[in-house]
């Protein structure tokens, strides 16, 4: 286990350098005017435009100066300094700021993963064929097949608007009532996913030798789908918790940006819309950490869930 994890360490390592390079050119390598795009209409002073210039490099041109300041980047990043928006904000305050709302609404839309659509898939997987079983398939269908981008507005319009039942904005400082909407939004396709999933592998351990095994020990229906059942078919289910629950924390630009919440995802749409590079390079750096470490919990609760699994 132990050769497992710094394996895994290792491969990080390089998945977070490889990451941030990856962003860094494509933020860098081929922009236009960040400072102009970053006034929009207004006039740019040569007194701004020098200090901005010299302060972000953007002197430097050419491949030695696109490697000498993403050098520059990774040597302040490495020291814990995530270093300025072209606002002159600190992009550790911005996200000091937004992560608490998103860490929030990430654990709302986890929440409605794990409380409905897991233990519907259970229900689902034990009842297979029925008329629960086919109302749910058939409601996740409808649910995947639906983008966010328009089941958003049209939650926030039905449920917010029309019918008042929760706030149609979050506003700056949003409450847990106030993100309870944007939540079930954002974990609506994680809960139709996670459902099929978990009937699926239910469906699937039920018909395995060992359940037949144990009902001819005469070992009741409810103790081996709680003891033996539910703990094999949690394997592939915990898999895509954990990967999804990396995509949440870094928040969903789409739910953010409708129901106006202040997160990780809101400012990180703010930055791409703005060509400011250094805000976007700061979020995507620190998501990527968030997505590797999230997966490594993941792939060590393997040994946990199935004594059988064991890494060498």
């Amino acid at each position: 286990m132990f050769r497992f994890i710094l394996r895994r360490l290792l491969q990080m390592v390089l998945a977070f350098f490889g990451t941030t390079l990856i962003v860094y050119a494509l933020m860098f390598a081929g922009q236009g005017d960040p400072i102009q795009a970053l006034a929009g209409e207004r006039p740019v002073t040569a007194a701004q435009r020098a200090y901005l210039t010299e302060k972000f490099h953007l002197d430097r041109t050419g491949v030695g100066g696109f490697f000498y300041r993403y050098f520059d980047y990774l040597k302040n990043l490495l020291q814990g300094d995530l270093g300025q928006s072209l606002t002159g904000r600190s992009i550790g305050d911005i996200l000091a700021a937004a992560w608490p709302v998103t860490v929030k609404l990430a654990l709302i839309a986890m929440a409605v993963t794990i409380l409905f659509g897991v233990t519907a898939g259970v229900l689902a997987g034990i009842r297979r064929a029925s008329i629960f079983d086919n109302s749910t398939l058939l409601l996740t269908l409808l649910v995947l097949g639906i983008p966010t981008i328009v089941l958003a507005p049209l939650a926030q319009y039905l449920l917010g608007v029309k019918w008042q039942l929760f706030p149609p904005t979050a506003g700056a400082d949003p409450d847990l009532y106030a993100l309870l909407l944007p939540g079930i939004v954002l974990g609506s396709l994680s809960l139709a996913t996670a459902l099929r999933l978990t009937r699926t592998s239910v469906a699937e351990n039920l018909r395995a030798d060992y359940v037949r095994t144990a009902r001819s020990k005469g070992l009741v229906k409810r103790r081996i789908v709680s003891v033996h059942v539910l703990r094999n078919s949690l394997i592939p289910v915990v898999t895509f918790l954990g990967v999804e629950l990396g995509n949440l924390m870094s928040g969903a630009i789409i739910t953010e940006g409708v129901f106006n919440i202040p997160g990780v995802g809101f400012n990180l749409f703010r930055g791409i819309r703005t060509e400011d590079g250094p805000l976007v390079v700061g979020i995507v750096s620190v998501l990527v950490v968030v997505y590797l470490v999230s997966n490594l919990v993941v792939d060590v609760l393997y040994a946990v869930l199935d004594p059988r699994i064991r890494y060498e």
